[in-house]
């Protein structure tokens, strides 16, 4: 899991400077369309759309706007026909990346991320080339922050373990909550009903081992990660590398 949490980690902290909020909302109103068009309007019969609209509650975006999303996804109101594609290649030190996207152009989003591998030293490749060294996992975080701040490694295990949790990581910012994609749902309400406010909770592919990467491959390799995440087509980027703490801090202060 290191591979995964530790760009997760990065993910929270460029989150929390960086002025992304507008693709933030972006990505969100692509899955709840999508969300709403795969399984109908109603959340209450459609997991993955209560949890795209939750998502979008916890980021503060308008009921308005989560409404025309859903709307857009049933046909309700006119939109753009998106499509899911899953990309994957490999960066900088062979690391295998997975890039998830919502796109109303396939053919001008995959040379556009064709361009970005190629820049930042890696290589688009086909299909399954990576994706069976991930494994889908439900994953929620849990900020050890706030209302959560007197939750202990016991209280979340006594709250996740019966619904199904698979595992449970601890460090010093967040409790880190593993499930089988089945069991997901069932975790997450479990928390939500508990009252738990969780950071971040979705379906993800977790790397099966990592690759340690460092010196100038990793530098290059965050900044491949960075630009993959700041395409307004990308909803998600997996991967499977490590980085020393004290590497990576250092590669954080020159950029």
């Amino acid at each position: 899991m290191s591979g995964h949490s530790k760009w997760a980690t990065i993910k929270r902290k460029k989150a929390a400077t960086d002025s992304a909020r507008g693709r933030l909302f972006t990505r969100l109103i692509k899955e709840i369309a999508i969300a709403a068009r795969e399984g109908g309007g109603n959340i209450d019969g459609n997991p993955r759309l209560r949890l795209a609209v939750q998502t979008a509650k916890d980021a503060n975006m308008p009921a308005d706007n989560i409404k025309r999303g859903i709307q857009r996804g049933t046909g309700e109101l006119p939109g753009v026909t998106y499509e899911e594609i899953t990309y994957e290649g490999y960066g900088p030190a062979g690391i295998a990346i997975l890039v998830e996207v919502v796109t109303d152009n396939a053919n001008r989003t995959v040379s556009e991320m064709r361009h970005l591998f190629s820049r930042h030293g890696g290589n688009l490749g086909q299909a399954g080339s990576v994706a069976w060294m991930f494994d889908k996992k439900g994953v929620i975080t849990i900020a050890r922050t706030g209302n959560n701040s007197a939750l202990t490694e016991e209280d979340v295990m006594a709250i996740v373990l019966e619904p199904g949790a698979e595992d449970l990581q601890v460090d010093e910012e967040v409790f880190t909550v593993t499930t089988q994609p089945a069991s997901f749902d069932a975790v997450r309400l479990a928390l939500e009903t508990r009252s738990v406010k969780m950071e971040n909770a979705q379906v993800q592919m977790v790397p099966q081992n990592v690759v340690k990467v460092s010196g100038k491959e990793a530098g290059t390799l965050l900044k491949l990660l960075e630009g993959l995440e700041e395409h307004d087509d990308v909803q998600n980027v997996h991967s499977n590398f490590d980085i020393d703490e004290d590497e990576l801090a250092a590669i954080q202060n020159q950029s």
